[in-house]
Parts: C-alpha cells; sequence; structure tokens
C-alpha cells in the first residue's frame, strides 16, 4: 500500500447513523431515513459512500456505526465489512452527545490512547483528498490535546446551518490550517449570515469532530457529569454479558442533547477548540433543495429525476422529481419545483419552501397519523 493510501494511525471512524431527516419527507421515514437512501445518484446510499470515505483513513476494522435497533439489518446489509464488535445499537434516539459519547467510551476502554472522528452517514464529500487533509490535521491537533472540527468554507450565506466564528491561528505540528474557535453561533437570518460570509472569519458547522477519546469524555463529564456517568456504565459492561441488562436499565435515563452543547460549545469557551478549514465540496442534504441543487450541476435549467423507474414527462420545469410510485408525472412550465411520489405520500412544493417540510412531519405527529411517518 502506498504511503499516500495508508491508514491513519490510532485513528477509529465513527458513524453516528441516525436520525430520519424529516425535511426530507415523505422519501425518508422512520424506517428509511436518509442516510439509506441514494441521493446522488451515485449507486450507493450516503451511507455506503460515507464508509468509501473512511475506509483508506481508519481501514475497514477501524470504522464503528452507532445505529437504532431497527436499522440494524439494513445498515450491515450495505457495509458487509463492519464488524459485530463496531455495531452499536440504540434503543431509542438520544442525540449526538449519547451516540458520540457511548462510541468514544466503549473505544477507549478497548485502546486507552485511541482518537476518535465522528463524521455523519448522511453528508455528500467527493472530494476525498481535500477531505483526508483536513482529517489528518484533525488528527494532529487531536494528538495536541486539542478537540478539532472540520468547518467548512461558505460557498453562499446560507441560514440552514450553524456557524464557526474563528479566531487566530495556532502553532501545532502537523496542521499548519488550525485556528482557535471563538464561538459556535447558531443558525443566522439572512443579513448576519451575509456578513459572515464577507467578514471571511466564519466557517459552516458540519457537525465533524476528532479527539483523543479520553479528552472528549472529560469534557463531556464536565458539562454533563450525569451523561458521563451513565456512558461508563454502559461501555464497562459493553463487551460483558450484562450489555442487554445494562443497556435497558441505563440508555432510557440518559439527557438527550447534541454535542455542540457538551462538547463543542464549552470547550470553545476554554480554549480546548481549533477548527480546521475545509474547501473540500461538502452538503448535508438538508432538504430538497439541496438535492436539486446536487444534481443541477450550476445549471438553473435543469430538473433532476431520481428513483428507479421514475416516469416523467416534463415541459420548461425546474426542479427536483423523486417517484417512488411508479406512476406517469407530467410537469409543465413549473419553475424549482419539488416533487416528491410515493406509494402512500405525495409532496408539491417549491425548493424556496424547501425547509418548511419539517413542519408538516410535525403536523403530522400532532394529528397521529404515524403510518406515514
Amino acid at each position: 500500500m502506498s504511503r499516500s493510501a495508508a491508514s491513519v494511525p490510532g485513528f477509529y471512524s465513527v458513524i453516528p447513523a441516525g436520525g430520519i431527516g424529516s425535511r426530507l419527507w415523505p422519501l425518508s421515514r422512520a424506517d428509511a431515513p436518509k442516510f439509506l437512501h441514494d441521493l446522488t445518484g451515485s449507486g450507493q446510499t450516503l451511507l455506503r459512500d460515507t464508509w468509501d470515505r473512511l475506509a483508506p483513513l481508519s481501514g475497514s476494522d477501524r470504522i464503528m456505526v452507532v445505529t437504532g435497533r431497527a436499522h440494524r439489518a439494513a445498515v450491515e446489509a450495505q457495509l458487509p465489512d463492519l464488524t459485530d464488535p463496531n455495531v452499536v445499537l440504540e434503543s431509542e434516539p438520544k442525540d449526538s452527545s449519547a451516540a458520540i459519547g457511548l462510541a468514544a467510551a466503549i473505544l477507549v476502554t478497548r485502546e486507552p490512547d485511541v482518537i476518535i472522528g465522528s463524521f455523519a452517514a448522511d453528508h455528500v464529500i467527493t472530494d476525498v483528498r481535500g477531505f483526508r487533509r483536513a482529517v489528518e490535521e484533525g488528527v494532529a491537533a487531536a494528538r495536541a490535546g486539542y478537540i478539532a472540527t472540520i468547518g467548512i468554507t461558505p460557498t453562499e450565506p446560507a441560514i440552514g446551518f450553524g456557524y464557526i466564528h474563528c479566531a487566530g491561528p495556532l502553532a501545532i505540528d502537523g496542521a499548519p490550517h488550525a485556528v482557535a474557535v471563538e464561538s459556535f453561533v447558531e443558525k443566522p437570518d439572512l443579513a448576519t449570515a451575509e456578513k459572515y460570509v464577507a467578514d471571511g472569519n466564519h466557517l459552516w458547522n458540519g457537525g465533524m469532530f476528532i479527539a483523543r477519546a479520553d479528552v472528549l469524555l472529560a469534557q463531556l463529564g464536565e458539562s454533563n457529569p450525569r451523561l458521563l456517568e451513565g456512558l461508563t456504565e454502559l461501555a464497562t459492561a459493553w463487551d460483558t454479558p450484562r450489555r442487554g441488562a445494562v443497556v435497558d436499565k441505563v440508555w432510557p435515563s440518559l439527557p438527550k442533547i447534541a454535542i455542540d452543547y457538551t462538547v463543542a460549545e464549552p470547550a470553545a469557551a476554554s480554549g480546548k477548540l481549533v477548527v480546521i478549514p475545509g474547501d473540500f465540496d461538502w452538503d448535508d442534504v438538508g432538504d430538497f433543495a439541496s438535492i436539486a441543487k446536487l444534481h443541477a450541476g450550476g445549471r438553473k435549467s435543469d430538473l433532476a429525476i431520481l428513483g428507479e423507474n421514475a416516469r416523467v414527462l416534463a415541459d420548461s420545469s425546474t426542479g427536483v422529481v423523486i417517484s417512488q410510485s411508479g406512476r406517469l408525472i407530467s410537469l409543465i412550465g413549473v419553475t424549482d419545483i419539488v416533487v416528491v411520489d410515493t406509494p402512500d405520500a405525495l409532496l408539491v412544493t417549491t425548493t424556496a419552501n424547501a425547509q418548511r417540510v419539517k413542519s408538516v412531519v410535525d403536523a403530522l405527529k400532532v394529528s397521529g397519523r404515524d403510518d406515514v411517518l
């Protein structure tokens, strides 16, 4: 194996494969979440694309997947090289602090000096060389005792992402582009986002974290001692016959909170967090407008059509059509349209309103229509 293709020593990849992706309803459902779909036209699911991106970095035997019990069969079918010790099943969703924290707690009991990197199962990154460079710098920063995140260089004033406010550069061996993090900023309004992009001091928060597992857990414990206590109890029992009983007892009691609040924000406040600017292409495929943009290739005159055996007739129309029903869909003179046709639900909206799809899901939950969720 060439040096450039060699795995990063001491590095373990973690893939949290959770979340329904409610802004992609009715395509993404509880039993078929976003990461189990091919949304790029690659012929592979987003989860498989993520695995293929990480395997050269850590080795396929050093990738841990955290997912729901209901998704185990589908995940293992997608990832035949995933080993049983690296499958971590959640009995119910508990957000990213518990998912990533449990992976860290399990791995640190097996390998005390391990450096872990957490990467979402449903993001799109095609520049694997640029991604690798950023991860390698993140690992170098982690070896120096920092918690590192990879921030994405903004290409537009997006209001659907959080932002990272960068401070000054740091001198870290092996991480020449690392800069200190001044703060994390919640999703802004358009005027604020435009200011962030113009000042050049803000990066998109891509939700990628790299750290020594023990350092990450120590920070999590400072912020939420109860959560760390539960994760430690789980990890201690994980590789023993007591796992099932301890999971059933402890997991439901864990607080549900994002890792931004338990690790990233407090680490930034104490000077422990650094950001590696990621200049590679990146998309979290957060809504149908993102899918339309991915397939347009910069051309606004395109209509993206996804789905096996999709039957679409279009005249002077743009946007995206995703078909799973086999019905003929005809579009005439509509601009930036979004049509998602599944056997039991139909969504019609526009790319400008794509973020509002989540409100439909919320309304369905309130009305008790779980049969289509």
